[in-house]
């Protein structure tokens, strides 16, 4: 078949079946494209999506498998685990003072202090502060004396049955060429929120 541009002049689009060959060529050609790529949209394309969504699917479910493969092939040691982290729970649940301890708290502070030679200026008790699993109780402290009985001190309170946190340290100088200083600092403990509701 030639091709000639004369063929493509003067078309009537209302009596296609007169039209040379050519251009019924490229009017099938040009439909049998249409076709093709609407059938692919209306069809082939959602059915691509759909695949790759069941692919990432796949790989979903398959990184879940393996976690759960691999917590049932360690389960005993797993259940070991929880064992000793409630245990290890447990043991510092006992080191914080309940309500009944808590007066006494003051008292060890005091024995530690005049044992290290320190004059209490002040110690008492702030108002709670209640955080999520807990309540924290804090306590002011200034107390005067030479700069190493602060170190034993310091050390002995950490080293309480109870749990005691140390914070804000300030250290100011009472008497110049002495050595008498004044030490002010904040000691928190700490009570488990569950034992409120127990006592209650």
């Amino acid at each position: 078949m030639k091709f000639d541009k004369s063929q493509f002049e003067d078309l009537d689009i209302e009596n296609i079946g007169q039209w040379p060959d050519a251009p019924k060529l490229v009017l099938i050609i040009f439909l049998a494209g249409m076709v093709i790529f609407l059938g692919y949209i209306g069809l082939v394309s959602d059915k691509i999506d759909q695949l790759e969504r069941v692919k990432a699917e796949e790989l979903t479910l398959k990184q879940s498998y393996e976690v759960k493969y691999h917590v049932a092939a360690n389960l005993e040691l797993f259940r070991a685990q929880m064992i000793e982290a409630e245990e290890i729970f447990a043991t510092q649940l006992r080191s914080l003072p309940n309500s009944h301890e808590t007066p006494g708290l003051l008292d060890d502070i005091t024995f530690i202090g005049t044992t290290n030679g320190l004059e209490f200026v002040k110690l008492e008790w702030q108002p709670e502060i209640s955080k999520e699993i807990y309540i924290e109780l804090p306590i002011d402290i200034e107390v005067n004396g030479p700069y190493h009985s602060f170190g034993g001190f310091v050390s002995k309170i950490a080293g309480l049955p109870r749990i005691v946190t140390l914070h804000n340290f300030k250290i100011n100088l009472l008497d110049k060429g002495g050595d008498t200083l004044n030490l002010k600092l904040e000691a928190k403990t700490y009570r488990y929120q569950e034992q409120e509701a127990e006592i209650q």
